[in-house]
């Protein structure tokens, strides 16, 4: 990608996009799966010294346990190659998508076919189910092989087996950060048809959230008129010309959380229930934050539901580029990772449909943006550096 000009919009889609750095960040010291112990917990390198984005901690503790989701830029990959089609050396910028683990090793990869046209992928996120992961991906529309005028598709990957399942194959943007929910008591017939999506999920019960054209939160549910009746989310009313950001859905399918950005230091976080009538809820900052919170996310826990976000002193750039593992800002100096149990109630008054349960509780002293792990044991994070942080 070439440079952008950081101007309004296509400031706050390289925020968002994963093209902030139109070239790779690499730091002097490589090493593959570096871990460093102290008392915050083990912090371990993913990628060490090359820089990664859109990082997504796994929501799939048996196959791919202690690992994360991430997307690469060019160059080298400082990663332990699962195969001789992984390669770690000359790889163009957002060429796959990798999942790795503490030791360094690539678990699961999904690579662009060229042949079939991809340019390159975008915005993954693992979605609510062990099993699937949504991303962009971008093709030229001119067919050119320089992949110069980029339109971008959404889709599902199945990860058991690497088919994709399309929702839509051009006119999304390249800031639509889908995410995907699907029930997740879901059982798959083998013999069923991939090309609908009760086949290639197992369920209807299935949805998608994105960000469209006009900056809106376009919500889809498939058991209920699929994407002939998929609906807007109201924006915050005193947020205009902001950009909604990284909608993500929560675990019983039925509100989400997501960011309105409108500068590199300058954002909010809500909490809105899936419903074209529904009134988002800000997160609001309280005497006991450092700062507005940035970069929600879910996590359950048994039948306990909480969201968990990031905070930057001084509310400075939420995209944290330091060495996480130096022990010289592992005390909350350049942000930091808490927790905040929540009570919601789908379909109620507003007054009943959401109370915070418990006040905000820190869980780590450095800023973690990729999510908890469903068992709660780590965190990811990834801008220029990425990380999985064992908590203790």
């Amino acid at each position: 990608m070439g440079y952008l000009k950081l101007t309004s919009l296509s400031l706050l889609l390289a925020l968002s996009a994963c093209v902030y750095e139109p070239e790779q960040y690499t730091d002097s010291k490589l090493s593959t799966g570096k871990s460093t112990a102290s008392d915050i917990g083990t912090l371990f390198e993913v990628n060490g010294g090359m820089q990664i984005c859109n990082p997504s901690v796994s929501q799939d503790l048996e196959n791919y346990p202690a690992s994360m989701l991430w997307l690469n830029f060019g160059g080298d990959l400082n990663v332990k190659a699962p195969d001789s089609v992984y390669t770690t050396s000359m790889v163009e910028q957002h060429d796959r998508l990798s999942v790795s683990d503490t030791s360094g090793k690539v678990l699961w990869y999904l690579m662009r076919d060229t042949a079939a046209g991809d340019c390159q992928f975008q915005d993954p996120e693992w979605s609510t189910h062990p099993n699937y992961i949504v991303a962009l991906r971008a093709y030229d529309t001119k067919g050119r092989k320089a992949c110069e005028d980029l339109d971008y598709g959404l889709f599902a990957v199945r990860m058991s087996d690497k088919k994709k399942f399309f929702f839509y194959d051009k006119d999304i943007i390249e800031s639509a950060s889908p995410h995907l929910w699907v029930d997740p008591e879901a059982v798959r017939d083998s013999s069923a048809d991939d090309s609908k999506v009760e086949g290639f999920f197992g369920t209807k019960q299935v949805r998608l959230v994105y960000v469209n054209q006009k900056n809106q939160i376009v919500f889809v549910d498939f058991a209920n008129g699929g994407l002939k009746k998929a609906k807007t989310l109201k924006k915050p009313s005193d947020v205009d010309g902001w950009m909604m950001d990284s909608p993500l859905i929560s675990p019983d399918g039925n509100f989400v959380v997501y960011n309105a950005i409108n500068s590199p230091s300058g954002w909010r976080s809500f909490i809105q229930e899936l419903s074209d009538k529904s009134k988002p809820i800000e997160i609001e900052k309280t005497d006991d934050m450092v700062s507005r919170p940035v970069q929600p996310h879910w996590f359950q826990y048994k039948t306990r539901l909480f969201v968990i976000w990031t905070e930057i002193p001084k509310e400075v750039e939420f995209l944290v580029k330091d060495d996480l593992s130096s022990s010289t800002i592992q005390d909350g100096s350049i942000g930091r990772t808490v927790m905040r149990e929540v009570s919601l109630a789908y379909g109620m008054p507003s007054d009943l449909a959401f109370a915070w349960v418990s006040s905000a509780k820190e869980l780590a002293p450095i800023p973690m943006i990729g999510g908890r792990s469903p068992g709660g044991r780590f965190l990811a994070t990834g801008t220029n550096n990425g990380y999985l942080l064992e908590l203790p």
